[in-house]
């Protein structure tokens, strides 16, 4: 009984502990969501309160309207679900590859993929700007979504070649013998066996690619009605006043996407890199 009480005890106090981080993670977050409800006086008058005095709508009003945030909202839409969708495709099928079969120079192949992942993006911005350039596709949306889509997802091909590596090779000879080809295989087999990889994928590269700032800003400078909501904020920076109101808002209507996708495939989440990291 002593030795239930004081286990007891450890975990209350570990939830206790847990609790009061996840608060001081999450507290930003909060604060942002009641400043977005907050005149610009109450802001710095009440500090750090998260109750606003009265709760005023006009924020949302004016950053949906007077900020243009409806066609930066498309644009982060269309961006945003384009580049999540080839993303997946091109890191699933290399992803098949890499943990289904064996090749000359795989893992000159693999060092080569982990060696790219230390290069930050601030050094292949150039190139990714000239190639976009070469291409004609300066200040479109395609020419967003193939730089967003086109750089090295080297942990979402791990994880799809973890998940792969334990799928029993029985599944891939019945279906040979059934006469069907990679292609087949891959599509009809692979991928409905691997939703949890997908569904982690598809939550993750949302998330970087709906707040990604450098690119767009870089990609749509000339063009301002092609901004991504992430530029788009920078709409309530003057060069004297900034409207944090107005930002904070811009900043809620921003999240709302993002939970949404997490809610929805939350369950695929841990399964994905569970499974992933066990293979």
């Amino acid at each position: 009984m002593k030795r239930t009480k004081i286990k007891n005890k450890k975990i209350g106090l570990t939830h206790l502990i847990l609790i009061l981080v996840s608060f001081v993670w999450i507290y930003p977050f909060i604060w942002m969501v009641s400043a977005s409800f907050k005149t610009q006086d109450e802001i710095f008058s009440k500090g750090l309160n998260l109750i606003p005095k009265n709760f005023n709508f006009d924020n949302f009003i004016r950053a949906w309207n007077n900020a243009n945030f409806e066609a930066y909202f498309l644009n982060s839409i269309i961006v945003t679900v384009s580049t999540v969708l080839l993303v997946l495709i091109l890191s699933a099928m290399m992803g098949y590859v890499m943990g289904r079969y064996e090749f000359k120079g795989k893992k000159a192949v693999l060092l080569i993929f982990l060696a790219s992942m230390v290069i930050p993006l601030g050094f292949t911005i150039i190139p990714i700007y000239q190639a976009i350039k070469a291409l004609g596709l300066m200040n479109t949306r395609l020419g967003l979504i193939l730089a967003e889509s086109g750089g090295s997802h080297i942990i979402f091909i791990l994880l799809f070649a973890g998940f792969f590596k334990e799928i029993p090779k029985e599944l891939e000879e019945a279906a040979i013998m059934d006469g069907c080809g990679f292609l087949r295989i891959f599509i009809n087999i692979m991928l409905p066996l691997s939703k949890p990889i997908i569904g982690s994928v598809v939550i993750m590269q949302f998330i970087w690619t709906w707040n990604s700032f450098l690119l767009p800003l870089v990609l749509t400078l000339s063009k301002e009605g092609l901004r991504t909501l992430a530029v788009g904020l920078y709409a309530f920076k003057g060069e004297y006043v900034v409207d944090w109101t107005g930002i904070a808002a811009g900043g809620t209507i921003s999240l709302i996407p993002i939970i949404i996708v997490f809610v929805v495939l939350q369950k695929y989440f841990v399964e994905g890199i569970a499974g992933s990291i066990k293979g």
